[in-house]
């Protein structure tokens, strides 16, 4: 398996993987599937940004995952927080794709000199809960019933990890 930036030239897997998602799981709140100008849009104003979206790659170069981190709230007393995003082809999971492209993302997010990554997680999504623990995630809180999809209300859980240890913004360390 590859992890490399994505181009282009992977909207196709992108889309795949994201309408799948949106079709059969609630791991994404949206209800109606994207066509691939939505997903090119996303990932130009990803890169415009300067915020990475990685993809795993299969020997064949088809898209197996993909993983991205953006602004978590747009407001600048945030710049140093952002929120996360990681889906797996569904015929794809269980074989540690997922847990290969949060790590690339977080050592992204380091990079970038960021001080915390969020996750939000439908509560009822175990298997990403218990990958988000074994990364260092801690869950900060759960928002009942603040979604909905399938005809049902949708719980949220609040994760985060802290990525440095500096002691202020401005990179003094803690002491």
């Amino acid at each position: 398996m590859q992890i490399r930036e994505a181009t282009k030239h992977d909207i196709d897997g992108i889309v795949a993987i994201y309408n799948d998602a949106v079709v059969n799981t609630t791991a994404i709140w949206n209800e109606r599937p994207v066509e691939a100008a939505d997903r090119l849009a996303w990932l130009e104003a990803r890169h415009k940004l300067g915020y990475p979206v990685l993809v795993a790659l299969d020997e064949h170069e088809a898209v197996l995952g993909y993983a991205s981190f953006g602004d978590w709230r747009a407001f600048e007393g945030f710049r140093h927080t952002v929120e996360h995003s990681v889906y797996v082809r569904r015929e794809a999971r269980g074989r540690g794709i997922g847990r290969a492209l949060m790590t690339a993302l977080v050592d992204r997010a380091r990079l970038a000199g960021k001080h915390v990554m969020v996750a939000a997680i439908e509560a009822g999504n175990a298997g990403s809960i218990r990958l988000h623990e074994s990364l260092g995630f801690a869950t900060t809180g759960e928002m009942r019933e603040v979604g909905t999809k399938f005809g049902r209300w949708l719980d949220l859980v609040f994760m985060q990890l802290v990525l440095d240890h500096r002691g202020d913004p401005d990179g003094q360390p803690r002491l």
